[in-house]
């Protein structure tokens, strides 16, 4: 078990998910956070919504009085850099024997200073993005017994890990067992295992994906909910949504979809209305292995609760689907109705002998 001291500057207030995952769905233990501009205060001051009494801190060397074991960076910035003026803080932490657990595309281990300072000091650098060899797809996954369910995206940062994770606990609270699977760095950090989609060669893409859901189905769940990643219409990242939606071969599809994006974020490409993205979907997957949409999770986050219910309202009867906000409102509703739709559907293709 790990005591995370978590890294996050002038960013943990608005911009740091990968700290609020892993402090909301994650074993380990969050002892302090480093955010200079909120100094003095705690985290559930700070954020309510997360389960934590951590204080936040100024600086590295303040939190150890908190005996970390390791140094999270917190944040997964476009471009997955390590920002300059935080290197003074990872060398502080490997200086003092913590371990560094970072999932941006920098890999840390590879830095020559970063390097010697963790063989120094005998502090471990984890790498989370860093991913493994995987096979080419070999169609194994249509023989998987479980119902699979993908989330899916009218955006990337709309919230498809903790939908995805709610889900699961909504099902463990229904007496059925739903086996999370990790695509991205933060899921992995909550999980502990997985493979971050988005930094395997495009080729491997398909089969790392698949080799997950294997994974996932040896372990005996009842179900299996896969995280998903970015948009099919997002102009940088749908390359990783057409992996994830070929790769797992789901038998459903789940679409998260902040109520509040008009375009996708950092490019003027629109976001497409509910219907449009839906028949793309299930389109797309209608070529390999057909899945329809069995509902929408909708992130009213910043929305006053009259205006949260009109826009679920709003998406139920344009879709015919059921829609709810789950981290407001609670997943059990939403669970309740999909968890009917959820069953193994043939693929155009055999499984392989």
């Amino acid at each position: 078990m790990r005591r995370y001291l978590i890294l996050a500057p002038g960013q943990f207030a608005d911009d740091a998910k990968t700290a609020h995952g892993v402090i909301r769905y994650g074993s380990d233990e969050t002892v302090a956070v480093v955010d200079p501009a909120l100094a003095g205060k705690t985290v559930r001051e700070v954020l309510p919504h997360l389960p934590c009494s951590a204080p936040i801190v100024s600086s590295v060397a303040a939190g150890l009085q908190y005996g970390p074991t390791s140094l999270l960076i917190g944040t997964a910035p476009i471009g997955g850099k390590l920002p300059a003026h935080w290197r003074a803080e990872v060398i502080a932490a490997l200086r003092a024997g913590l371990e560094v657990v970072s999932g941006l595309h920098d890999m840390l281990a590879d830095d020559p200073e970063f390097a010697a300072a963790a063989f120094e000091h005998n502090a471990p650098i984890w790498d989370v993005r860093k991913p493994p060899d995987v096979p080419l797809f070999s169609g194994a996954v249509y023989g998987v017994k479980q119902p699979t369910l993908l989330a899916v995206g009218n955006d990337c940062s709309v919230g498809k890990m903790t939908v995805v994770l709610e889900l699961a606990r909504a099902a463990a609270d229904r007496g059925r067992r739903a086996e999370f699977v990790p695509t991205g760095q933060t899921g992995i950090m909550i999980a502990g295992w997985g493979v971050s989609i988005d930094r395997v060669i495009a080729d491997f893409a398909p089969g790392a994906t698949e080799q997950l859901v294997l994974e996932a189905a040896a372990r005996n769940p009842e179900y299996i909910f896969v995280e998903g990643q970015g948009s099919i219409n997002h102009p940088a990242y749908a390359p990783v949504t057409l992996a994830l939606l070929f790769g797992a071969a789901p038998d459903a599809l789940l679409l998260v979809a902040d109520v509040k994006r008009t375009a996708i974020g950092g490019f003027n490409t629109p976001v497409l209305p509910y219907r449009e993205l839906i028949s793309l979907y299930e389109t797309l997957c209608a070529t390999v292995k057909p899945a329809r949409v069995a509902g929408l999770a909708l992130n009213t986050y910043g929305l006053p609760d009259d205006r949260a219910r009109y826009e679920i309202e709003r998406a139920r009867n344009e879709t015919a689907l059921p829609a709810d906000d789950i981290v407001r409102f609670g997943a059990h509703a939403l669970y309740d109705a999909i968890a009917p739709q959820l069953h193994r559907r043939r693929p155009l293709a055999e499984p392989p002998a």
